[in-house]
């Protein structure tokens, strides 16, 4: 991965904001309509969003803003000898050849209601310095901050992506959910969630961190995963994957077994665990099976025993 200067160089020259005038983006959807516009806004001319089999014209490039599995159909329907790129930012090159090709993944949620692209990250690669420069100034031209992303790291860059955007969304939902069953409208927690995002971006997440978990408070943990068995019990695996991965960032071990020595028992919250029995002492493991117990005579000792 590596972050482009505004001033781009090579032997190539370059294709930038002030080259390159015309572009035909192609897809109807939320992206292919937020970018036709901002791109309009930013001086060029613009063809589009436009449909399937879509008439380019004497556009200098092609923006191709359809899902993953139609990428490579949409290139092939783009004539040849025009640089085109897709907006992808799980998928590689290879999908818009024999074009020229180019990708400019903008790092931003857009919802129907368009998205603001100034300020943003935006994933950038091209099959040629020319291609690649074309989409540093599409980026440069949106005020966004283009990274030069492999076709290798691409997999694990969109999963990054994800996490920080969808899945916060999925966390939110069960958040609400929770908090709607206890009488809170969710509106409480809009305040805490902008400033827990705030803090991860001015701080690091280590210091960002707060709550139970980081506290070493398993008694509240342990409360907390009781009401959520009781009201949205399907949550319960995420809530304790969330806990486990709380512990290790907050660098506090795993909850110990409270149970007395010998007796199987849970931890503090309220999964089963194996009982600590002193040393030398039998005790039961979670599933009553004695622990630091010998192991039984096989038929082999028992007949050797005989024979002695």
């Amino acid at each position: 991965m590596r972050e482009l200067e505004r001033n781009h160089s090579s032997d190539t020259p370059p294709c930038t904001e002030a080259a390159l005038e015309s572009v035909a983006v192609v897809g109807r959807g939320r992206l292919g309509t937020a970018l036709a516009r901002a791109l309009r806004d930013a001086g060029y001319a613009v063809a589009g969003p436009l449909g399937r089999d879509p008439e380019v014209g004497g556009a200098q490039a092609v923006l191709l803003c359809v899902p993953d599995g139609e990428i490579a159909a949409a290139a092939a329907a783009i004539p040849a000898g025009v640089p085109v790129g897709h907006c992808s930012g799980a998928t590689g090159l290879a999908a818009l050849a024999p074009h020229e090709a180019f990708s400019l993944h903008p790092l931003m949620t857009v919802t129907a209601a368009g998205a603001d692209f100034a300020g943003a990250g935006a994933a950038i690669a091209g099959t040629t310095p020319r291609a690649l420069n074309l989409a540093a100034g599409l980026a440069d031209a949106l005020q966004m901050r283009a990274v030069q992303i492999s076709d290798g790291d691409r997999a694990a860059y969109h999963a990054a992506a994800s996490i920080a955007s969808n899945f916060v969304i999925t966390l939110a939902a069960a958040a609400e959910r929770l908090a709607t069953s206890a009488g809170a409208d969710r509106a409480l927690l809009v305040p805490l969630v902008r400033a827990t995002v705030e803090n991860w971006a001015t701080l690091d997440a280590e210091r960002a961190l707060t709550g139970p978990v980081a506290r070493g408070d398993e008694l509240t943990v342990a409360h907390q995963r009781s009401a959520i068995a009781e009201r949205a019990e399907d949550l319960l695996p995420l809530f304790d994957a969330l806990v486990d991965a709380t512990r290790v960032l907050a660098g506090r071990p795993a909850a110990v077994a409270q149970a007395p020595a010998g007796v199987a028992g849970t931890d503090p919250t309220g999964r089963a665990t194996v009982a600590q029995a002193p040393a030398g002492v039998a005790g039961t493991d979670a599933t009553g099976r004695e622990a630091n117990a010998p192991e039984p005579p096989t038929e082999v000792d028992r007949a050797r025993m005989a024979l002695a």
